[in-house]
Parts: structure tokens; C-alpha cells; sequence
């Protein structure tokens, strides 16, 4: 040991211990690169021959395998600084500089506490003081060239990786669908089962245009899809799961799938107290984008039209995907006057039907006032006009090609299951080929195949069990009789149109098929241009729906028959009559019992409960009191007849005729009066 650097080493700082720091920045240098990290335990050596006993040596080697790029991940260096603040330590080894720290702030933290604490650092070139004006500054060039090393060091591994990516030539771990050959060359996984299973979303896909409706026609049919894991323990192996709406979107923007490859898509940057945010880049951004690198299971004009037909799903931007609801024009109509995309508000009808009614929302947030309102049922009875007018040439066309795809649909599904059943056949026997392979004395490993194999035949019933059940559910699809009625209302589309078993969303469907947008304008009538996919434009003026007040007047013939009949009747059954003799009311709808009230209201005629009190009825109260009973006991007699009631609401509610002072009386109130003479004359004394 030189001189030089035992003389700086003191009393007080063999009192203290010696922190060893053993770093190497990733898992294959601690496994390929053993003589760095032998050279760094070395240095036990030098604290010895420095004075320091071998168990007042620490060797902190928690950080095997971490980057030395920040101290956030670092428990070992967290717990050494610790240590060196607290006064603990009296000399810091590490065989140089970048083995401690690759950030000039950790290393200068450092160095600020060692000098506080009056804590030596040791390297291969020697004893350093951080107190000491010349050590601090040979220290901060080494940590200056730490981290400038390690740019430079990232540079060249970048921009390799970069020259390499815009070849085409850099291997990237690869979507489930796809294999690298022995020759390193892309290519399409060679199992059939994971083949159908992507070719079957694409299908789905542009079948539904909704990622929603993809997952749930995988969820309805019981296919799972594959998955290529990522990280340990099980890093790249295929797996089957449930589909998600994340897989599906995933899958749909992954250019892979039309034979590109691709490179730089997302930029990863680390923020502070929240960890990697992945920031997902436009396509002008990319590092390399190379179409036709390899096979693929749909085009790259598909793919952009996949693109597009996502970014159009966003109903707060685009017309969306068809939902449910009743309204035919949710997500095409638009404003007229400002050009927004209309939303659409229900209200209820009798019977509990829904309505639409299409406003703009633009400037509803800002001065409280919408734009347009427009009602929307007789809009979309004649836009439904329209596409029947349109359409009928194309009916039969279209009709057979929604059953040859029922038939497609139903045969890929059933392609799907019996790969499925195929696997499952497999599996069995390879279980039962390694159970018989091995020795039947050694049971430890037989009982243990012979479990495998059993779960593997119970697994094979399962996936049989189901390949039948889904089998049989989409004959039934694709019948003769389903078919008999595809074809019959091939060629009459407006019974198909109306037909009850043709949903809301399926009109819609159509409607998307068929019309670009349409733009809505109200003012003395309702403007509708109706723009179709082709090009061609038709334009329709509805008249507005009359408001209440502009609706014929109700003839005071009729008023005066509704008063004569409210002198015997309750307002329910007024309606009930007006209604068997054919009147009819506002919009020459029906009468109800609401409506009787309201005309009442508007025209001041009294109830029936108030003409039968001006003609001295009296109610349960009062003609239970003028009798001496309960009001219980007063409505029994008016069911046996003893009182009479007349009804004055359509609850069933009485108002009954007084007893006149020559009126018989009840024979029960003549009991109860024996009753209770008898009781009086019982109770006085004699």
C-alpha cells in the first residue's frame, strides 16, 4: 500500500466501518461478466491492508443486475448513503466511480454528505478526501465522465438498433399470429387454431365495425383467443384467454397484422413519483415503417380502413358505433346552422314508447340555450320512406348475402371449436404416452402423470361437450326454415324494414350502409338533406308537429256532453263512454281519465264529487256519525243495502244519501239500541 494513501487514513476513520459497493448494471453481466465482479469483491484487500479488521468490512451487493442511471431502484446505494449520513461509515470502496453512481446528482449528493461526515472514497487510482479542494475536484470529473460515458454508451446501442430498425432487420417480439422461421424470416403460426382465431376478429370486425360487438360475438360463441405473455416467468408463450375490448383495439392498430413492420410507435418516458408514461406516437413520428415485410392476415388498405372505422366510433367526434335506441339517425344527423353532430334526447309516450328528439349541444354549455331541437319521430318514419323507396332493387342481393354469411359466420365457428376438440386430443395423448413411458415402481412420478392425464380427459370431455352444444345452437341458425324466411323477405324489404324480429340497431346498421349523413335545419318546416354514400343528395321538408295550443279545439257540443255525463259518471268512465261513442279528443286521439281532468281544468266544470255535495250527499265521516256507527260498519251496510252510495272518483270512494227524519232505520241500529237500554237499565241500582 503507498504511503500517500495511508496517511490519509486516521484514527477516527478505522473506528468506523468500511462499506464495500458491488454494482453491475444488468443480470448478463452478473452472469457473463464475473471477472468485473470479482475485481470489485477484490477490494476487500485494500481495506485491509488499510487498517480495517475483515468484520468491520460491509460489502453491499443488494444492486447486482441494477443501472447505476438513477438511485431511485437502488437499495443498496439508498442504504449506504444512509449509513455515510449518519456517521457510520469511515471509507466508501468501489472499483471506480460509474460503479457508484451514472447520475452527476446521486454522485454529488454523495460527495457532499462523505465531506460532511468526513468519509473517505477509495477506487483503483486511490484514497480521495471529498473535504479536500483538489480530491472534490478530481471526484467531479470522474463523475462528469461517469455519466458522459454512459450517453455515449446508450448512443452507440441506439443507434445501432435504429440503422438496424429501419433495415427491417431487428427482431421485436411478435403479436400472437406470428413466428420467426429458423432463417429468422416472418412468418404466420403455423397452428391452424391460432390462425382462424385471428382471421376470425378481422371477420368479425368488419362485419360489426365495433370492437365491442367483436368481443361479444367471441364472448356469445365461446372462442377464446391467443396471447402472447410477456416478461417472466413465462416470457413468450402462447396462451388462451377470454377476448377483451383492449385485445381487440390492440390488435386492430398492431400493423403487424397487415405484414408491416413497424418501429418506434410509442415513446416511453420515466415521470417523477409516477412511473413510465407511454405516449402513443402519429404515424409521421415512427422510426420505420416498411408495408409488405412479411405475411399478413389482412391488407394494408384494410388496416387504415380499420383505423378509420375506429377513430369514427368516438360518438363525441364521429357519427360512433350503432347502439341501441330508437333513434335511426343518432350519430349522422347534423346541425344545419353550426355544423356540430346532433345528440339525441328521449321522452316517453303512452304506453311507455320512446321517442327521439335530436338538439344540438354546442352552445349549450356556454350561453345555456341549444341551437336546433327538432323532433324526431316523424323524421325518422321518413327517412325509413326513403331507404325503402332506395333499396328495394338491391333486397335480394342483399338478402342472400346476409344468409351466406349466417352460413360462413357458422362454419368458421364451428372450424374454431373443433381445432379446440383437436388441441384437447392431443393433449390426452401425450399425457397418456408419457404415463406409460415411465417406470410403475416409481410412484412418485406416476401418480403424478396419471393425475395429468386425467385432467387432460376431463378437459377433452369438456371441449367435446361444448363443439356439440355450439353446433347444434348454429344449425339452428342456419336452417331450412330461417332460410325459407331470409328468402321471403328477400324481395318485400319493407316487411323486413318492419318486421319486429329486424332490431333498432340493425336499422341502423343499414342506414350507415346506405347514407353519409343528414343535415337537419328547422324553421317554418323542418329541412332534412340526406346525403348518401355515393354522392347523391335528396332533400325532405317535414311539416313541424303542432304544438297543443294549435291542435283542433274541442266542439262545445262536446263539452256540454261531457257535463251532462260527469252529473251520473267519474271522469274514467266519461272517457270510457266518449270513447264507445267514437269522440275523440286532441290530434283525434282517445279519451283518458287525464284528459277529462284537464278539460275540466280548462273549462271550469265542477267534479262529480262537488255536484253530488251540492245536492247534500254526505260523506263516510259524516253519515257514520249521523247513524252512531264506525265507518267501517257504515260501508258494510252499504253493501247489504241498508245505505245507499254513490261513486264519485275512480277509486271507488262514496258519498252517500242522508236518512230522513221519516226513514226507516237500519233493524242493526234498532238491536244495538235494545242493546244498550238493556246495559243502562242493568247498571242502575235498584
Amino acid at each position: 500500500m503507498p504511503a500517500e494513501m495511508s496517511q490519509q487514513v486516521t484514527a477516527s476513520h478505522l473506528k468506523r466501518d468500511a462499506y464495500l459497493y458491488v454494482r453491475q448494471s444488468t443480470m448478463r453481466q452478473v452472469r457473463e461478466n464475473t471477472e468485473s465482479t470479482e475485481r470489485q469483491y477484490a477490494l476487500r484487500a485494500k481495506a485491509v491492508g488499510l487498517g480495517w479488521p475483515p468484520e468491520r468490512i460491509v460489502v453491499v451487493d443488494s444492486d447486482l443486475g441494477q443501472s447505476g442511471a438513477s438511485a431511485a431502484d437502488r437499495e443498496g446505494f439508498q442504504r449506504l448513503v444512509a449509513e455515510v449520513g449518519l456517521g457510520h461509515v469511515g471509507i466508501v470502496l468501489g472499483l471506480e466511480v460509474s460503479r457508484l453512481a451514472r447520475s452527476s446528482s446521486d454522485w454529488y449528493r454523495l460527495l457532499e454528505i462523505c465531506a460532511m461526515t468526513d468519509t473517505l472514497l477509495l477506487d483503483e487510482d486511490g484514497i480521495y478526501n471529498p473535504g479536500d479542494f483538489n480530491d472534490r475536484l478530481v471526484l467531479g470529473l470522474k463523475g462528469t465522465m461517469s455519466e458522459a460515458e454512459l450517453h455515449v454508451l446508450r448512443a452507440r446501442l441506439r443507434g445501432g438498433l435504429l440503422n438496424k430498425a429501419r433495415r427491417g432487420d431487428l427482431k421485436t417480439p411478435l403479436p400472437a399470429g406470428f413466428v420467426y422461421a429458423p432463417d429468422g424470416r416472418v412468418v404466420l403460426d403455423p397452428d391452424q387454431q391460432v390462425q382462424n382465431a385471428v382471421r376470425l376478429l378481422f371477420q368479425a370486425f368488419r362485419r360489426t365495425g365495433s370492437a365491442g360487438q367483436t368481443v361479444r360475438e367471441f364472448r356469445r360463441r365461446g372462442i377464446a383467443f391467443p396471447r402472447c405473455t410477456r416478461g417472466a416467468p413465462r416470457n413468450g408463450e402462447l396462451v388462451w384467454v377470454p377476448l377483451t375490448h383492449g385485445i381487440v383495439v390492440d390488435v386492430l392498430h398492431n400493423p403487424r397484422y397487415a405484414g408491416a413492420f413497424c418501429f418506434g410507435r410509442q415513446r416511453v418516458r420515466r415521470i417523477p413519483g409516477r412511473g413510465l408514461h407511454v405516449e402513443r406516437l402519429s404515424r409521421e413520428q415512427w422510426v420505420a415503417c416498411r408495408p409488405g415485410a412479411h405475411p399478413g392476415y389482412i391488407s394494408w388498405e384494410e388496416y387504415e380502413e380499420n383505423l378509420r372505422r375506429l377513430a369514427a366510433n368516438a360518438p363525441a367526434v364521429h357519427s360512433g358505433a350503432p347502439r341501441e335506441g330508437t333513434a335511426l339517425l343518432a350519430g349522422l344527423a347534423l346541425c344545419g346552422r353550426c355544423g356540430a353532430r346532433l345528440a339525441v334526447r328521449y321522452h316517453a309516450r303512452s304506453g311507455g314508447r320512446l321517442v327521439p328528439d335530436y338538439y344540438c349541444a354546442r352552445t349549450l354549455a356556454s350561453s345555456g340555450t341549444r341551437c336546433q331541437y327538432i323532433p324526431g319521430a316523424g323524421l325518422d318514419e321518413a327517412i325509413g320512406n326513403l331507404l325503402i323507396e332506395s333499396v328495394t332493387p338491391l333486397a335480394l342481393e342483399a338478402a342472400l348475402g346476409v344468409q351466406q354469411e349466417l352460413v360462413e359466420r357458422a362454419e368458421e365457428a364451428e372450424r374454431l371449436r373443433r381445432h379446440e376438440v383437436e388441441r384437447a386430443r392431443y393433449e390426452v395423448e401425450l399425457a397418456r404416452r408419457r404415463y406409460l413411458q415411465v417406470d410403475p415402481d416409481n410412484r412418485l412420478v406416476a401418480d403424478v402423470l396419471e393425475t395429468d392425464w386425467n385432467a387432460k380427459l376431463r378437459a377433452l370431455q369438456s371441449a367435446e361437450e361444448t363443439y356439440e352444444r355450439r353446433r347444434s345452437e348454429d344449425r339452428l341458425v342456419v336452417d331450412e326454415r330461417c332460410r325459407g324466411k331470409i328468402l321471403s323477405l328477400a324481395t318485400d324489404f319493407p316487411r323486413l324494414w318492419c318486421d319486429p324480429q329486424t332490431t333498432d340497431r340493425d336499422r341502423k346498421r343499414i342506414v350507415r350502409l346506405i347514407l353519409e349523413d343528414v343535415t337537419l335545419l328547422r324553421g317554418d318546416e323542418i329541412t332534412a338533406h340526406v346525403r348518401f354514400k355515393g354522392g347523391a343528395c335528396r332533400t325532405l321538408r317535414l311539416p313541424l308537429p303542432l304544438p297543443g295550443w294549435r291542435l283542433p279545439k274541442i266542439q262545445p257540443q262536446l263539452i256540454q256532453l261531457i257535463d251532462q255525463l260527469l252529473d251520473e259518471h267519474t271522469d274514467g268512465e266519461v272517457a270510457a263512454e266518449l270513447n264507445a261513442r267514437h269522440q275523440r279528443g286532441y290530434g283525434g286521439k282517445p279519451f283518458t281519465r287525464r284528459g277529462i281532468w284537464a278539460l275540466r281544468q280548462a273549462h271550469h266544470l265542477p267534479d262529480r264529487f262537488t255536484r253530488l255535495r251540492a245536492r247534500g250527499l254526505l260523506t263516510l265521516d259524516e253519515i257514520a256519525a249521523a247513524v252512531g256507527v264506525t265507518g267501517h260498519t257504515a260501508l258494510k251496510w252499504r253493501r247489504a243495502g241498508l245505505l245507499v252510495g254513490h261513486v264519485y272518483n275512480d277509486r271507488g270512494e262514496c258519498l252517500f244519501e242522508p236518512l230522513g227524519s221519516d226513514a226507516p232505520r237500519p233493524r242493526a241500529w234498532k238491536f244495538r239500541g235494545l242493546r244498550r237500554g238493556a246495559r243502562q237499565t242493568a247498571e242502575t241500582p235498584s
